[in-house]
């Protein structure tokens, strides 16, 4: 019982976005854990994620701005 409760949470999450900022930071993980995050930037160091509240932000530009219509 309990599983298919955490099942429909985590899918409920999935779902409605609350869950967008953890599968950043995996995916992040995964992508400097390959290498691929070797460059350095001017200052010499590795970028770092996004805060929770800059992730955010750009989520919510990339959703909303511009314009968004039927037709």
């Amino acid at each position: 019982m309990m599983n298919t409760i955490k099942k429909i949470w985590i899918n409920i999450r999935r779902l409605s976005g609350d869950d967008a900022y953890e599968r950043y930071l995996l995916q992040y993980a995964e992508y400097a854990q390959l290498g691929k995050n070797d460059h350095d930037h001017d200052n010499g160091q590795k970028p770092q994620p996004l805060s929770r509240q800059e992730f955010f932000k750009q989520w919510q530009d990339g959703k909303w701005k511009g314009i968004k219509r039927c037709c």
